[in-house]
């Protein structure tokens, strides 16, 4: 239940920071980049429907096609993420109608416009979640073709971005490619950061000492191996282990107190599959 709860808030909170970042900064900007969000702010360009009300309906026809198409395991991984940022955005529109941008900023408006919704998805993708959209579009075409779909949606994106060029003026153009440009970047770099943990290979003399802190301090594990120094020719012991940031500092200190001869290696990583960190 605890997991459950966790996993419940983190897509409620990163929904929220994308609603934010979708309604309050690109929607008001006009700018174009990215999926179905992007495809309203061209629709709305023609007074029938708002950008807020045109993305709730095209996600509520995408997700009844998704359960069609796909079934109701797909739904369940999606659907919640995808009502609440439909709702969240109608809500926004309703409670605080943006006639205009918040500042006379265009650079300081795309950058929130980029790094909020960015940020978001990356915690999504990273607990297995996604806002729909686009995203059921791709699975579809998984299912019944056999196009590229990362090259598909790449295409589709661009071709949403340079319409900006012609439904709105050349400014809102250039801001809109610059947002696709590092978009995909900063979501990567955001997941990256979010599972970023360090690799240790400790090279020392004094092995049980360093293991027993490991694994009684800090709660983890390690591999101990056998080595010889190539100069020296000493005996030396080499311990593996994986450790968050904070983690490493505290083993990182200790080692400089317990054996200050030893050699450590450490390393960023962001992949770490296993227990104690993500499962297969």
């Amino acid at each position: 239940m605890k997991a459950k709860f966790h996993s419940f808030f983190m897509m409620t909170a990163a929904t929220f920071v994308m609603a934010v970042g979708v309604y309050f900064f690109k929607f008001t900007n006009h700018f174009t980049f990215g999926g179905i969000t992007g495809l309203a702010v061209l629709v709305a360009k023609s007074g029938v429907i708002s950008a807020s009300d045109f993305s709730f309906v095209a996600n509520m026809v995408l997700l009844i096609l998704g359960a069609v198409i796909l079934g109701r395991k797909f739904v369940a991984k999606t659907a919640y993420c995808s009502i609440l940022l439909s709702v969240l955005l109608s809500l926004f529109e309703r409670i605080w109608p943006m006639n205009r941008p918040f500042t006379d900023e265009p650079l300081l408006e795309v950058i929130f416009a980029i790094v909020l919704p960015a940020f978001g998805s990356a915690i999504l993708f990273n607990i297995g979640s996604s806002s729909g959209g686009t995203d059921i579009i791709a699975m579809i075409l998984k299912k019944y073709s056999s196009v590229d779909i990362g090259r598909a949606l790449i295409l589709s994106d661009v071709a949403i971005t340079v319409a900006g060029f012609f439904v709105f003026d050349v400014k809102v153009g250039l801001y809109s490619c610059l947002g696709l440009a590092f978009r995909s970047v900063l979501v990567d770099s955001f997941i990256e950061s979010l599972n970023l943990s360090k690799y240790f290979n400790v090279f020392c003399s004094k092995p049980d000492e360093i293991c027993d802190f490991i694994v009684h301090e800090l709660n983890r594990s390690a591999t101990v191996s056998e080595g010889h120094g190539a100069f020296s020719g000493s005996q030396k012991y080499i311990i593996f282990t994986v450790l968050s940031r904070h983690q490493a500092v505290m083993l990182r200190n200790f080692i400089r107190e317990a054996d200050p001869s030893a050699f450590i290696l450490i390393s960023n990583t962001s992949e770490i599959i296993g227990k104690g960190f993500h499962s297969v």
